[in-house]
């Protein structure tokens, strides 16, 4: 039974390879498909998770106690610096108003009066006719008139805040938040009860960490020109938001061997909302003569990474290369490259060094062969002679392996049909009958 698999195994791998062999004996290569190296100044990009973060939150609270009158504002509004939103009953306090301006006519009025008497009493000090007791008296009183006044002046301009403070309107462009209170809600100062929050949008910050191995690059960085930063969302079918690095953390993290950064965004479209998750490419500087090919033309071997050049003569020649980063779908290496230079992408797992390749991508036009197809039959006399027929293409290299590798298929299964035979007969056999079946199978007939 051993000889038996043996042969089956031998005769198994030799049909198959008969295909590759023929199209080696025609001086066919393998089918491969190359990309030209570059080389040239490549951004050094960094990857990064970062959230989106408001660059000011602020909460809307009451700074007097009053019942809402009015909310002219609605839920996710953007809104403008000064706009009013809210209002509150503020008759009380202009009553307060009227009285205190009403209370400072009258202190003014007294002061006045103070002012003349003081003036009075200095010149009778001078003839001696009043005491310097009376005219210190009178200084005195002139004084607090005064101060009289301007406690009044306070009173009133606390007031008119207290009116003020009833309009309650936009400190930043930004967007409002829900407003759980309407119209007819008492509010009150002491409470200290949120009405709603305003989140500033336009312009917008990322928060994002990268390893400290890239500080010296992000000093250096932030020391020229700044640091672009691109952020997209996942869904985001547009291009990146492109904004600059406006922070940097004033210590690394221990635990994480990370520094935090944020980066400065114009958001005029809201595609980046506040808490939201997005991939960051950071570029602190870009490097020269730097070497990219295609990603999927580096291979790993046990030497390390290497890939295959094709050089004039269409032969893959072996290049050892180091892997540096990736850089989207191409990847930065170091080696012996010059721009140009076309290496090998899909395909490199069959070539070999100094192996012959046709590069698919690249391939001249098929020939079209000189004979002629047989001409038509004619199918009345009165019918106009037919064109010349086109002439038949020679089948492509792709076309021949198809048809090659299905005649080895069907005579694999043959022959494995055959052996399975053999073998039924050989267990129940002797070991003559096993010799017989042995030669049979080596001079290709049925035993």
């Amino acid at each position: 039974m051993t000889r038996a698999k043996l042969f089956t195994i031998g005769l198994t791998m030799a049909l198959l390879g008969a295909p590759l062999a023929g199209a080696r004996a025609q001086g066919r290569g393998i089918p491969v498909t190359t990309d030209p190296a570059t080389v040239g100044q490549v951004p050094v990009e960094v990857l990064a998770n970062g959230t989106v973060a408001s660059e000011s939150v602020i909460t809307i609270r009451t700074r007097v106690d009053g019942q809402i009158e009015r909310v002219l504002v609605q839920e996710g509004q953007m809104v403008h610096r000064g706009q009013p939103m809210i209002v509150l009953d503020s008759r009380l306090n202009r009553a307060l108003l009227a009285q205190l301006e009403a209370q400072r006519t009258r202190d003014q009025a007294q002061a006045a009066r103070a002012e003349a008497d003081q003036v009075r009493y200095r010149s009778l000090r001078g003839e001696s006719f009043a005491s310097q007791q009376r005219f210190e008296q009178a200084q005195a009183d002139a004084a607090a008139a005064q101060a009289t006044v301007k406690a009044d002046e306070a009173l009133i301009e606390q007031t008119r805040l207290a009116v003020e403070f009833a309009t309650i309107n936009a400190e930043i462009d930004g967007m409002l938040g829900a407003i759980p209170l309407r119209a007819g809600n008492f509010v009150r100062q002491a409470e200290n009860t949120a009405i709603t929050t305003l989140t500033q949008v336009d312009p917008i910050l990322v928060q994002f960490s990268v390893p400290e191995r890239w500080l010296p690059d992000i000093k250096a960085a932030m020391g020229g020109d700044g640091i672009r930063v691109q952020a997209k969302a996942d869904g985001d079918a547009g291009e990146p938001a492109v904004g600059n690095v406006v922070f940097v953390d004033s210590a690394v993290d221990t635990t994480t061997g990370t520094i935090n950064l944020k980066a400065r965004f114009a958001n005029a479209d809201r595609r980046l909302w506040p808490g939201q998750y997005v991939q960051v490419t950071m570029v602190p500087r870009t490097e020269d003569n730097a070497i990219t090919v295609a990603g999927g033309a580096v291979q790993i071997g046990q030497t390390g990474r290497y890939l295959f050049v094709v050089g004039p003569d269409g032969t893959a020649q072996k290049r050892d290369v180091e892997f540096v980063r990736a850089l989207g779908t191409r990847a930065v290496v170091r080696g012996h490259l010059a721009n140009g230079e076309r290496v090998v992408v899909d395909g490199a797992q069959r070539v070999q060094q100094g192996a012959r390749v046709d590069d698919r991508a690249n391939q001249p036009p098929q020939q079209v062969s000189g004979a002629a197809a047989p001409a038509a039959p004619v199918v009345a006399e009165a019918a106009p002679a037919a064109a010349p027929p086109a002439a038949a293409a020679e089948p492509s290299l792709v076309e021949r392996a198809r048809h090659l590798l299905a005649a080895a298929f069907d005579m694999v299964s043959r022959k494995v049909s055959e052996a399975g035979s053999y073998l039924v007969r050989l267990v129940r056999g002797s070991g003559a009958t096993a010799d017989a079946m042995a030669t049979a199978i080596r001079a290709g007939r049925p035993a």
